[in-house]
C-alpha cells in the first residue's frame, strides 16, 4: 500500500485564508490578540472598571514595514509550540476565557495578508523566543513546521509580543502610503475598541494615541415619572450573558433639520445598533434588517430616527457560544442566542420610533427634558443610581431558554398637543442661521430648528412686554 499526498499547497491555503478578510480587519485581529494576552495575564475574566489599565498596543505603519508591539504578557511557550502558529486550533484546545478568537487563525492570516516575511518575538515571564516566517517557508509545501529560537536578543523590555512584517505586498504598501488609510484605521480602532480603551487599554498608531468614540445615552430623572431613559433587557441565554440597551443620544430632528443635508450627515453616523462580543465591537451602528430595522413591525431606518442608538453586549467564557462570524467582525444572524435577543432589539427600537413619531409634533416638551438631562455611557447605566433594581420587571412570557430575564421600559414624555398649535416654516441661508445662532446661543452650530424656535420665543416675550407697556 502506498500513500498519496493529501496536504494542501501553502500558496492555495494562504490565498484562501486571506481572501475574505480586508486589510483593516486583519490588523484588528492582531489587536484582538493583544487583548487576549491581557486576559490570559490577569487569569480570567476582565472585572472592575479598569481591568486593562497599564496595557498597550503600538501599531507602526510605513510603506515598507508593519509592526505591532504590546506589553500584554507575551505568548507562553507551550501555547507557541502547540497551536499559536498552527493553521487552526483543534477543538480540544478551546480556550475558556473571554476572547473572540474561535479558530486560531487571526495572527497567521494577518501576517499572510500583509507580506512575505515576518518575525514574531515573545517575552513572557518564563521564556524569550522568536519565530520567523519567510518567503522560503511559504514556498515549501513539504515542511509546515516553523523554527522557534530561544534568545535574549529581542526588542522587548517588558513581557509582551512584537510582530514585524516586511517585504509587504505591493497593494499593501500602496495602501500604507496614503494618509487617508491611516486616518481611517484610527477611526476604526476608535469605534471598535471604545469599550476596551475606556477600560484602560491604550492603542497607538504611529505614536498617536487613539481616543475612543463613546456611545452615550440621554438620561433624565424627573420626579413626575416621565423620563428620557433607555429601554434595557438583561438575561443569560445558553451560557451567554446578554446586556441590551437602546435609547436616544440627541434630540429628535425637526422637519427643518431633516431638510438640512449637513445636519443629517453629521448626526446620523451615531445612529443604529452596535453589537459587542466580549468587549470587542463586531457590528457598528447598523441600520439594516440585520439588527431588526424594517423587520416585523419596526419601520425601516429613516433620518427621522437619527437620534436612536442601541448596544448589545454578549459575554461568554466559551467563545463558541457567541453569535460571531469567522471574521470576528460580523454577527451570525442564525444563532439561537442572537435570534432570541433580536426580539428585544426590535421591541426597544419600536419604543423609540413610536416616541419619535409622537414627540416630533411638538418638540418643546422634549427640549425641556433635554435641558435637564445627562449623557450616560452604556456601562454607567448598570449603576443603581440610574436604574434601580426595583425598576426592572421579570419577563413573564420569556422563553425557558432565557435565564433571569428582566426588562426596564421607560415612561417617556409625550407632548400634549393643542388643537390650536401650528407649525411655522421658512428658509434662510446657512451662514445667516449660523450668525443668529452665535448671537442667541454664543455657538454657531445650533440646529435651524433651535434657532427658529428661540427667535420666535424671543420676539414673543418682547411682544408681551410691549403690550403690557413694560
Amino acid at each position: 500500500m502506498e500513500d498519496v499526498k493529501a496536504f494542501p499547497a501553502k500558496s492555495f491555503f494562504v490565498n484562501m485564508l486571506t481572501r475574505d478578510i480586508n486589510l483593516s480587519d486583519a490588523i484588528l485581529d492582531l489587536i484582538d490578540n493583544c487583548v487576549d494576552g491581557i486576559v490570559r495575564t490577569i487569569s480570567g475574566d476582565a472585572q472592575g472598571d479598569k481591568p486593562y489599565d497599564g496595557y498597550f498596543a503600538k501599531v507602526t505603519i510605513t510603506k515598507d514595514m508593519f509592526s505591532i508591539e504590546d506589553n500584554c504578557g507575551g505568548i507562553p511557550l507551550d501555547i507557541a509550540k502547540e497551536y499559536a502558529f498552527r493553521m487552526g486550533r483543534p477543538d480540544h484546545e478551546q480556550q475558556y476565557f473571554r476572547t473572540v478568537g474561535l479558530y486560531g487563525i487571526g495572527m497567521k492570516r494577518a501576517i499572510f495578508k500583509l507580506g512575505k516575511n515576518a518575525l514574531v518575538s515573545s517575552y513572557s515571564n518564563t521564556d524569550k523566543f522568536q519565530v520567523k516566517i519567510d518567503s522560503d517557508w511559504l514556498q515549501n509545501d513539504n515542511n509546515w513546521s516553523l523554527p522557534l529560537e530561544h534568545t535574549e536578543d529581542i526588542e522587548l523590555e517588558t513581557p509582551g509580543t512584537l510582530i514585524k512584517v516586511t517585504d509587504l505586498y505591493e497593494n499593501i504598501s500602496e495602501e500604507f502610503s496614503v494618509d487617508t488609510y491611516i486616518n481611517n484605521l484610527k477611526k476604526l480602532i476608535s469605534n471598535h475598541y471604545s469599550f476596551i480603551i475606556n477600560k484602560g487599554f491604550k492603542v497607538y498608531v504611529n505614536d498617536e494615541r487613539v481616543t475612543p468614540h463613546n456611545i452615550l445615552f440621554i438620561y433624565t430623572n424627573d420626579p413626575s415619572g416621565e423620563n428620557i431613559a433607555p429601554y434595557i433587557y438583561q438575561s443569560e441565554i445558553e451560557g451567554v450573558k446578554v446586556d441590551l440597551k437602546v435609547g436616544i443620544y440627541r434630540e429628535t430632528p425637526s422637519d427643518e433639520d431633516l431638510d438640512e443635508e449637513q445636519v443629517v450627515k453629521r448626526t446620523s453616523e451615531d445612529s443604529g445598533w452596535t453589537i459587542i462580543c466580549n468587549d470587542r465591537v463586531v457590528v457598528y451602528n447598523d441600520k439594516t434588517i440585520l439588527t431588526g430595522w424594517g423587520e416585523a413591525t419596526v419601520p425601516n431606518f429613516h433620518n427621522q430616527f437619527i437620534g436612536i442608538t442601541g448596544v448589545v453586549h454578549f459575554q461568554s467564557s466559551d467563545v463558541k457560544k457567541l453569535p460571531l462570524t469567522t471574521t470576528k467582525r460580523g454577527i451570525d444572524a442564525s444563532s439561537k442566542v442572537y435570534l432570541y435577543t433580536k426580539k428585544y432589539m426590535r421591541e426597544g427600537t419600536k419604543t423609540f420610533t413610536n416616541y419619535t413619531n409622537k414627540v416630533k409634533k411638538d418638540l418643546r416638551k422634549e427640549k425641556e427634558f433635554m435641558e435637564k438631562s445627562s449623557k450616560i455611557s452604556f456601562e454607567e447605566l448598570n449603576k443603581p443610581e440610574y436604574v434601580s433594581a426595583e425598576k426592572f420587571k421579570p419577563i413573564r412570557n420569556a422563553e425557558p431558554i432565557e435565564v433571569n430575564a428582566i426588562r426596564f421600559k421607560p415612561t417617556l414624555p409625550v407632548p400634549e398637543l393643542s388643537s390650536t398649535s401650528r407649525s411655522i416654516r421658512f428658509s434662510k441661508e446657512l451662514s445667516e442661521i449660523e450668525t443668529v445662532s452665535n448671537y442667541l446661543f454664543e455657538a454657531p452650530d445650533r440646529s435651524p430648528s433651535e434657532v427658529g424656535t428661540e427667535c420666535f420665543d424671543t420676539i414673543y416675550r418682547e411682544a408681551l412686554k410691549a403690550l403690557r407697556g413694560e
